[in-house]
């Protein structure tokens, strides 16, 4: 019988159609059935257009079902997909503006940081509803593959609390194996000009690396070109590169400090540690304005903005375009559609995955959510011990744990005190905010994401009551006017018209790290 695969928020319009034909790419899976569903019957209704012509051009016999009913999708699922975004741009826009307020200046502000923590308390009420569901209608032991930020959360809560067999699913790790290729490449031919004889070309393929860590902030611990580990010449490479020495100035930064290089990009990276965004008039010195993702201040909510106002316009130019057939070189490297291509066929897939710890990486905690590599084939997913990370490495995600465990016990209860310690035990929050900022800074969120925060209602009304209480006193601390250190105005449509292929490639990457080939 054909597998069926569900996807929860399928409205992230490029993200599902990428996957969807990454998983048509394998033969033995052109026969799925796929059901997608998403609270925006707009969306859900292009990107069902979108797939039923990829179908359609490719004589397919995969079936798609799409509707606003969670459960009716979820029936039967062998597989689950989730890649929503609760509370949507609304709600991403207040995790940005309102840290902004007191001080803290985020690029991404969705996997920790106040923005991160405060997306995560939004996340896991969701996910537990999603998890309840796949249990109840579901196919027994479905696997649920979380791609949705804040990622170590979601899947920490999903697999604690929700009951359901879940990994979460990342593409850090190929970019900067990407990254790693170049830089190995640039030493190996020092003195030689590319195409000249004897100019040796170096490719992701002929680099094999070992990562660990956490989600965005895995470290590569081993990495082998040609018989030798490059480990400890990729600071070299990395400063005497012309391109990333000027856009991954933290990550090399890191790299020069630790010894190791990290997974995630210079502006995601930036959030996750103390020392570079804490002061306005420092930040873009360790930051490059050429790509959002490489530390612009709200740089992914500009984006994310973008995109989705130019999608809702370009539509009818998808409807029209002639795509590239369903193939294996139209497959990208999301882990999604190869774990299910492992499990269904037997093949043998090894990737990086985000797992419950249980012992893989010996000095972090068995509860964590580690990145970490592993294999998977009929028998399953398979994950060999790592041993100890390095001790500044191991020492720098302990910190980010210690937040993400106090933030999934604080979204699971709806703690507000278990929630103001994890902000203030947040490396970049605690390094801007005293203590009383961070108590009204929290109040704020937790009144303007109401909507979206059902496990805190009964607690709004007193954080209301104490910020009206802080205003009425002179005590407000949300005051500071700056817009961001380094923050860049929304396109509208028409300014975006100007350059409309590349806003088209931009909107059909639909996430993060596929806007740019070094992420």
């Amino acid at each position: 019988m054909a597998i069926k695969v569900a996807f929860i928020g399928a409205g992230s319009v490029g993200f599902t159609r990428r996957l969807f034909r990454d998983i048509l790419t394998v033969p033995e899976l052109q026969d799925t059935q796929f059901a997608f569903t998403d609270i925006s019957k707009a969306n859900l209704d292009m990107v069902r257009e979108l797939c039923r012509k990829d179908l359609k051009a490719n004589k397919l016999s995969a079936k798609l079902r799409a509707t606003t009913n969670r459960r009716k999708a979820l029936e039967g699922a062998d597989y689950v997909v989730n890649c929503a975004r609760i509370g949507g741009l609304e709600a991403f826009k207040t995790d940005i503006d309102i840290p902004l307020k007191y001080g803290v200046d985020q690029c991404v502000g969705d996997t920790l940081c106040i923005g991160g923590i405060m997306y995560g308390q939004r996340n896991i009420a969701c996910m537990l509803e999603f998890c309840q569901d796949i249990r109840e209608v579901a196919a027994e032991g479905s696997l649920l593959l979380n791609y949705a930020n804040p990622n170590a959360m979601n899947t920490w809560a999903a697999n604690l609390y929700g009951g359901v067999d879940t990994v979460g699913l990342c593409h850090g790790v190929q970019g900067g194996h990407h990254q790693i290729g170049q830089v190995i490449e640039l030493l190996v031919n020092e003195g030689r000009k590319k195409g000249s004889p004897g100019y040796v070309e170096v490719s992701k393929s002929d680099v094999d690396i070992i990562c660990a860590g956490i989600n965005h902030q895995t470290w590569y611990v081993q990495v082998i070109y040609n018989g030798e580990d490059w480990t400890g010449r990729l600071l070299e490479g990395f400063e005497k590169h012309p391109e990333f020495s000027k856009t991954e100035k933290i990550r090399i930064d890191m790299l020069r400090r630790f010894g190791y290089y990290s997974t995630e990009s210079n502006g995601h990276l930036s959030e996750y540690v103390p020392w570079y965004r804490k002061r306005a008039k420092e930040i873009r010195k360790w930051i490059s304005m050429d790509s959002w993702i490489n530390g612009e201040t709200g740089g992914y909510l500009r984006v994310s903005t973008e995109g989705r106002n130019w999608f809702e316009t370009d539509f009818p130019e998808w409807m029209e375009a002639d795509d590239p057939p369903i193939g294996p070189e139209i497959r990208s490297e999301e882990h999604g559609s190869y774990i299910i291509e492992g499990l269904e066929t037997g093949r043998v897939y090894r990737g990086h995955f985000n797992v419950p710890n249980n012992g893989c990486v010996t000095n972090l905690p068995d509860d964590a959510i580690v990145e970490v590599p592993g294999y998977v084939d009929r028998n399953g997913m398979n994950i060999p011990q790592v041993g100890d990370l390095p001790l500044g490495c191991a020492a720098v995600c302990n910190s980010s744990i210690q937040v993400q465990r106090m933030s999934v016990e604080a979204a699971i209860a709806g703690d507000v005190e278990l929630l103001k310690q994890a902000v203030m035990m947040d490396p970049l929050t605690g390094a801007v905010c005293n203590p009383i900022e961070i108590d009204q800074m929290v109040d704020e969120m937790l009144v303007a994401q109401a909507q979206w925060l059902p496990q805190y209602a009964d607690e709004i009304p007193a954080a209301k009551k104490r910020l009206a209480a802080a205003k009425r006193k002179g005590q407000y601390c949300g005051t500071k006017k700056g817009k961001g250190a380094a923050r860049k105005k929304t396109r509208t449509v028409s300014q975006m018209q100007r350059n409309a292929e590349q806003h088209r490639k931009q909107a059909a990457a639909a996430d993060k790290a596929n806007m740019t080939k070094n992420s």
